[in-house]
């Protein structure tokens, strides 16, 4: 048994939505065991003195892709495996430095990456995967060039991996059985078209009503959810009404999509910081003109989304969805959304409605006993000034991930 004791904090419990002083926590192996208002007792624990610093909990990231470490996606397709692994190693270490201790992959990451960091041998936060994106020939998971007849192979190219092409229900249906059987946590399928992906319009609409429904119905059989990557309102739409539990992106979302995902009890994963750094440093990086041209169409539409969603009450989680080296911009969707909202809302988004969304109330995105001892120390509020959270983790003091230090800098 281990035990740690944090004393002279300012707790910053998310759904309260303060700060407040006088509190001491204990952790216990990987848990909260203890939060007080008054002195905790324990002989054995070790103490650190937090010097008033805000103790919160870590953070959740809900739109990732721990393997997608190249802005043109089509570039993955001469990457081995062991490199794609190797990058992602990188950019997962990167994820928990940045005091994100529990992410969300949409796409890509299998279960051996997610085992990888599970056991040790890599350093990530906890991961919830879903395997390979599926989408129907010509969407937004197929990558392949024009003279491409065939897909390639997933054992040795890093695009043919991320992604899965399946047409009509029966495919559609065993596309989904085989990312749980591959230990997906949730199923993700394409609605519309995407800026990433080469030749399919965002107003696209991406498969039809029975392939989704095929999807849903095999998900909630499982015990999984569906999300699905959708910019248009049309889109949003057909996939809220078939079940689908979180819409990806959302940008042109309208009054009637966002009013239909409030009365369905859907969640929206945002990411605007995906847009403008591509529109500032994608070109650089390989992204063709095409895509620049459509990133330019959802990039002026983010805020607005953000609008209709508080509008109509639909819960919105925190996503970064960085691609390749744009991935150092993580922490900087706290300082976009700050246009149209409240700070508390945004930490709020990135700490219990992501654990909301994953079905882990109470577990992580609080402080409260019994949850995984996941916190972060920050140097300051955090409520006054949410550039804390950014910078590459460096105004935080702790980052502490299922009661493991990975960062400890007090003295």
């Amino acid at each position: 048994m281990n035990q740690i004791l944090f004393r002279n904090f300012q707790l910053l419990e998310p759904a309260s939505g303060e700060l407040v002083g006088g509190h001491e926590l204990l952790v216990e192996d990987d848990r909260v065991r203890e939060l007080s208002a008054t002195v905790i007792k324990s002989r054995d624990a070790a103490v650190i003195d937090c010097g008033g610093r805000t103790l919160m909990p870590g953070l959740i990231d809900c739109h990732v892709h721990v393997i997608h470490s190249e802005v043109n996606i089509r570039f993955m397709e001469a990457m081995p495996l062991t490199l794609l692994t190797a990058r992602a190693a990188t950019r997962l270490r990167a994820m928990l430095d940045r005091g994100f201790t529990t992410v969300r992959d949409t796409g890509g990451c299998d279960w051996g990456i997610k085992t990888a960091v599970e056991q040790g041998h890599l350093v990530g936060p906890r991961l919830f995967i879903a395997g390979q994106s599926i989408g129907p020939t010509g969407g937004h998971s197929d990558g392949r060039r024009r003279t491409d007849a065939v897909e390639g192979c997933t054992c040795c190219s890093g695009l043919a991996f991320k992604s899965a092409i399946a047409d009509g229900t029966d495919a559609v249906r065993k596309a989904a059985r085989e990312q749980m059987r591959q230990g997906a946590d949730h199923v993700k399928i394409m609605m519309s078209g995407g800026v990433a992906s080469p030749y399919d319009p965002l107003d696209s609409l991406q498969f039809s009503d029975g392939e989704v429904g095929a999807v849903v119905e095999e998900a909630r059989a499982f015990g999984r959810y569906v999300c699905a990557h959708a910019y248009s309102a049309e889109a949003i739409t057909r996939a809220v009404r078939l079940g689908v539990r979180s819409i990806e992106h959302g940008n042109l979302i309208d009054d009637a999509a966002a009013a239909l995902m409030a009365q369905k009890g859907a969640y929206l994963v945002a990411n605007l910081v995906a847009y403008q750094a591509m529109h500032e440093r994608a070109a650089a990086l390989g992204m063709s003109p095409e895509s620049l041209e459509k990133n330019a169409i959802v990039l002026a539409a983010g805020l607005k989304s953000l609008e209709i969603c508080a509008r109509h009450g639909v819960p919105v989680a925190y996503g970064s969805d960085l691609l390749g080296e744009l991935h150092w911009d993580q922490s900087r969707e706290f300082m976009l959304r700050q246009e149209v909202m409240r700070p508390v809302d945004i930490i709020r988004s990135a700490t219990t409605i992501a654990a909301r969304l994953l079905r882990l109330e109470g577990q992580v995105g609080t402080l409260a006993p019994g949850a995984f001892a996941d916190l972060i120390l920050v140097d300051g509020d955090p409520l006054r000034d949410l550039s804390l959270l950014g910078g590459q983790g460096r105004h935080l003091a702790i980052i502490m991930r299922a009661g493991r230090f990975h960062k400890q800098s007090l003295h």
